[in-house]
């Protein structure tokens, strides 16, 4: 079952970087569904980064950002499998 664990408020699309502001944790390695009105994809985290530091996991409450395989829009919902 897929749970909500954050929420895009912007996308880079030169470097196809999503900003994420997490509702909950998330870690490199882990599967996630991005939805949107116009937006529906599965990828890995394959990178992750706080303040502009690598991270392995992040925590509710954190900012992040990650790349991504397909365009992203603000408010978009990022779910953990």
């Amino acid at each position: 079952m897929a749970k909500e664990v954050g929420k895009v408020f912007a996308y880079y699309s030169k470097i196809e970087v999503a900003a994420i502001k997490l509702t909950g944790e998330l870690r490199v390695g882990d599967k996630i569904t991005v939805k949107g009105a116009t937006t529906d994809f599965e990828q890995v985290v394959s990178s992750m980064q706080s303040e502009h530091k690598k991270v392995e996991k992040a925590k509710k409450g954190d900012s992040i950002g990650i790349k991504v395989k397909d365009k992203v829009r603000p408010n978009d919902i990022v779910y953990k499998e």
